[in-house]
């Protein structure tokens, strides 16, 4: 069994209203020296077949179903069973 990890995070030109309200409760809550946060998503998506996985149509669909390409940058990798807690 693979893991595919896909992480989406809001382009860095784009404001991000939900990190900073985390930011000020962060800093409210005693954490202070916190220059910045942003808030993302991540998709962990199990296949049966490590060989299976296609590259190509992972990419396609974490940029075209996963994400926004507007506004969002993402990232994927696939990982072993080993690293199945990853």
């Amino acid at each position: 069994m693979a893991r595919i990890i896909v992480e989406v995070m809001l382009k860095p030109e784009i404001l991000d209203p939900q990190g900073q309200a985390v930011k000020n409760a962060l800093g409210r809550l005693g954490l202070t020296g916190v220059a910045d946060v942003r808030q993302g998503k991540r998709f962990v998506i199990d296949v049966d077949d490590e060989a299976g996985v296609d590259e190509a149509r992972i990419d396609e669909l974490a940029g075209s179903l996963l994400s926004n390409p507007v506004i969002e940058d993402y990232a994927w990798r696939v990982v072993a069973d080993t690293e199945a807690g990853a």
